[in-house]
């Protein structure tokens, strides 16, 4: 059994009063414990990293770069000990686990310590006769995170490194399943870091909104309903807020494409880590002329992708997280109207866990509800279309809009389709490829803000005027 403690002014904190259990989902057995933290051990974090604040807000962006730095070696060096403890709560592949998010989290802090010694603004010049101005970025002070549970270390990364590195104290509360690697990322910050920088308090819903009335800055990575729920809780203390929530991306693909190599790309977005991905692809909208080849090829693709658990070394997809969210798919695919069609999958894969295997569903209509709301699960709808602009009523018309991608020779097409869909992130010829250089971050009930890039910054930072007049005060 592990025991995941929360992470309290530097050190690992075991005394909280309620414990929840952590569930292998290869299994559905418990194999550990978390805290399930109270309003009050919430406050002792905050304390503690309140305290933090002056000290690593007043450290050199040099001493932050080197600190993050540092975190990033361990993560690379004992990347062994992280991969252990992601797939023991996630069943995620072992190998895309080590490449995709734990050396993916080390390259992210890397890229967010050199951005600690990079800020860009405004000029400081005489805008006014007389009188000099310039621009501050500060930090906001504490910033709280609420995090999802599909990659529970990168993600733990990806608010914590824009957030460190502008001088803030951050405070972690990761999703209930999958609380164990964000614990070990603060216990090896500890080492870098004055006490109380970065914490950890594992919990639930009750734990979130407790964590709220604490910091200065709130961030989730969610669902949309959760992040109705966040801003409302936060509008009273009008605490800034960073929305990252569902989405539910179409793949637009031409007739100009060869639809048996794109069904691979396609599959590979839809399906990886068990489709568990606010970016994959959910939504195939192909062009008539090859829709009947692209569909089967797909279908294919999807009846040959393995599932299984980490112990599979073949293994592509794995569980779904939790057994609440494995059984509201398969409730869903089950009142699927008579008109959809199967294709591949729309089952569970062996009679333990919460493995479903690769879905394809044709037939769909718009208004269908596997075609309008996130899954969040390896299954992709297909619809046809005869003209560019049904594609794009197509594309547009969920209210998720986080990504999307277009699939086309024509470069023309790609261009007046990028500008066209309404998401925050459209790649050509591919699907769900991330660089921390680029911004990451979605429109309407996607959210607001963004992940990634020099831009996440904003989200960490408050931006102050300084006007010297010269002579002295003005009389």
């Amino acid at each position: 059994m592990i025991r995941v403690g929360n992470v309290v002014a530097g050190r690992r904190d075991e005394s909280a009063s309620e414990w929840t259990g952590l569930v292998d989902p290869c299994t559905g057995e418990t194999v550990g414990h978390a805290p399930d933290s109270s309003p009050e051990e919430v406050a002792r974090a905050a304390v503690a990293a309140r305290a933090a604040t002056a000290p690593w807000r007043d450290a050199t962006p040099g001493q932050r770069q080197r600190a993050l730095l540092r975190l990033a070696d361990v993560l690379e060096d004992e990347s062994d000990r992280f991969v252990e403890a992601e797939v023991m709560t996630t069943g995620k592949p072992i190998g895309t686990t080590r490449d995709e998010e734990v050396l993916a989290a080390a390259d992210h802090l890397r890229f967010f310590a050199g951005l600690a010694r990079s800020l860009d603004g405004i000029g400081a010049a005489e805008y006014l006769s007389g009188c000099t101005s310039y621009v501050r970025r500060e930090p906001i002070g504490i910033t709280g995170h609420l995090l999802p549970s599909n990659y529970p270390l990168l993600m733990a990364v990806w608010h914590a490194a824009p957030s460190l590195a502008m001088g803030n104290a951050a405070i972690l509360k990761p999703a209930p399943p999958t609380p164990s690697t964000a614990s070990l990322l603060a216990e090896a910050a500890a080492e870098f870091l004055p006490a109380g920088t970065l914490s950890v308090v594992c919990g639930g819903a009750a734990t979130g909104r407790a964590l709220i009335d604490h910091v200065d800055a709130v961030a989730l990575t969610g669902s949309t309903r959760a992040g109705a729920e966040v801003a409302r809780a936060a509008a009273d203390s009008i605490t800034r807020v960073h929305l990252e929530l569902g989405g539910n991306a179409p793949a637009v693909v031409f007739a100009d494409v060869d639809p048996v190599a794109t069904a691979v790309g396609l599959a590979e977005a839809a399906f990886f880590n068990a489709g568990q991905d606010c970016t994959a692809v959910t939504r195939v909208l192909v062009e008539e002329p090859i829709a009947a080849e692209l569909t089967e090829a797909l279908a294919a693709q999807a009846a040959a992708t393995v599932v299984g658990p980490p112990a599979r070394a073949d293994a592509f997809c794995g569980p779904l997280t939790t057994r609440a969210h494995f059984e509201r798919v398969l409730a869903v695919l089950e009142r699927l109207p008579e008109r959809v069609r199967v294709l591949a999958g729309g089952k569970r894969v062996g009679d333990a866990g919460h493995f479903l295997a690769p879905t394809v569903l044709t037939g769909v209509e718009q208004r269908d509800e596997a075609v309008t709301e996130e899954l969040f699960a390896p299954v992709v709808t297909v619809q046809p279309f005869t003209t560019e602009r049904e594609a794009l009523i197509l594309a547009n018309g969920v209210p998720q809009a986080l990504a999307a991608s277009v699939w086309t020779a024509d470069h023309d097409r790609a261009h007046l389709f990028t500008r066209a869909l309404d998401a925050g992130c459209v790649w050509v010829n591919t699907h769900m490829r991330f660089t921390p250089e680029m911004p990451h971050g979605g429109f309407k009930s996607s959210g607001y803000g963004k992940d990634l890039s020099r831009y996440a910054l904003d989200e960490y930072t408050r931006v102050k005027h300084v006007m010297h007049h010269f002579g002295g005060p003005l009389a």
